[in-house]
């Protein structure tokens, strides 16, 4: 299984990449979701274990679902 960090690194790709589509820097997302641009960040590089109330608010900054903020997560065993 991999470890926790692989999936915050996949999580944060799939943030930088849906927000580089949308055209949005990290200060304009941050402010759209309500969190400082240093979270966005540090989620993007994967340094944060983000919570489910933070995910819904990228979600609703990006326009998207929340699931589509889980997709592509490297998968281990379970």
């Amino acid at each position: 299984m991999p470890d926790k960090n692989t999936y915050l690194i996949d999580f944060g790709d799939n943030v930088r990449n849906i927000r580089k589509r949308k055209g949005l820097s990290q200060e304009e997302l941050a402010s759209r979701a309500g969190l400082h641009r240093t979270y966005i960040g540090m989620i993007e590089r994967g340094e944060k274990n983000i919570t489910l109330s933070n995910i819904i608010k990228l979600s609703h900054a990006l326009n998207i679902i929340p699931s589509t903020l889980l997709e592509n997560l490297t998968h281990g065993e379970c």
